[in-house]
């Protein structure tokens, strides 16, 4: 007799766990250890349920660090006693932070579902039931007696991605997010329907789970546009104690020629900052010195992003600068694909 999987939902708080007082109109927080009772149909699913929520629900926007660690470490005090994790946060910052906890958590041999709402799960059309429910239903799912999933993801509006590949690309509609440089790793229609050629494949012996929860967040975004001063990009480059610069450029990485923007980021790389080159655009990769107007960056020592996402590069950055890596070192890491979230192939 094979036993169900055991699944715990963990909540940290978002708009899927809120539900509506009928006599106030306020909305409250869900009490996911009522789950079953709230939503019967979950006991049609081939698993236990457990849920541990945090002590005060965290709006998306007031995501931290801080934050992540405490998501990783009820992972980790239960990473024996669970087949698999759901974890429910606000989708404004979803991808952020999963892709964080993929940086995080290293030899992962089970699945951990993300995933929420855009409407809360009391509300009459909601999204969250059908989020949750096929959230539960992928994490619980097992061939050969192992778990099908064995890394951080993202489920939303019938498609599951490798997290650390997403970006949310709309406030309004239920197809919130979008994987646009790597396929869904399942699907959920009629069937539900794994794509298994994408999904990551865990090395055959078992290596013991590693967890890293210092994460340097001493960098920032610097988002080019046509017209930006040398004054603003100075004073950015010269922020008291910057270590990391994710630059977000045009098209395939490119960006302004002129001899002040060359300078001030050689001059930020020659001080150890880490700068990568990330695009602006959703879709496609960055690939320097195919256009002239990328060449110089390259020559300085800017790291080339290829078709990572900025909210991946954000949380790759803060997980690779505490390693205090040589800049040949940081280059090397940042180029190579640890959790899936960067093709290597691109140029």
């Amino acid at each position: 007799m094979t036993t169900q999987p055991n699944i715990l939902i963990v909540y940290t708080g978002g708009t899927i766990g809120m539900v509506k007082d009928y006599k106030t109109n306020a909305l409250k927080a869900f009490d996911f250890s009522q789950i079953i009772k709230n939503i019967p149909e979950i006991e049609q699913l081939n698993c236990t349920i457990s849920s541990i929520s945090f002590d005060e629900p965290i709006d998306s926007s007031n995501m931290n660090t801080n934050y992540y660690k405490q998501i990783v470490e009820i992972i980790e005090n239960n990473y024996l006693d669970f087949d698999g994790f759901v974890v429910l946060t606000g989708s404004d910052t979803m991808s952020y932070i999963s892709s964080a906890i993929s940086f995080m958590i290293e030899n992962l041999q089970k699945p951990i579902i993300f995933t929420g709402s855009q409407l809360p799960i009391g509300d009459l059309r909601t999204d969250a039931k059908e989020n949750l429910i096929t959230s539960i239903e992928i994490a619980s799912k097992r061939k050969n007696g192992k778990s099908i999933i064995n890394e951080v993801c993202l489920y939303f509006e019938y498609k599951l991605y490798r997290a650390n590949r997403t970006t949310k690309i709309n406030a309004e509609q239920f197809e919130a997010f979008t994987s646009m440089n790597y396929p869904p790793l399942a699907e959920s229609g009629v069937n539900l329907y794994f794509n298994e050629y994408y999904l990551h494949q865990p090395k055959k012996e078992v290596q013991d789970l590693v967890i890293r929860k210092d994460l340097v967040t001493d960098i920032i975004v610097l988002k080019l546009f046509p017209g930006i001063t040398e004054s603003i990009v100075k004073h950015i480059l010269e922020i008291k104690n910057l270590k990391g610069v994710v630059l977000e450029t045009y098209g395939a990485g490119n960006a302004p020629t002129e001899k002040w923007f060359l300078e001030l980021l050689e001059k930020a790389v020659f001080k150890g900052i880490r700068i990568v080159n990330v695009t602006q655009c959703v879709g496609g990769s960055v690939v320097q010195g195919h256009y002239e107007t990328s060449l110089g960056l390259k020559h300085i020592g800017v790291v080339g992003g290829k078709d990572i996402t900025t909210e991946s590069a954000i949380a790759k950055m803060m997980y690779l600068l505490n390693e205090n890596l040589s800049r040949n070192e940081f280059e090397k890491y940042f180029l190579k694909s640890l959790r899936g979230e960067i093709s290597e192939n691109v140029s």
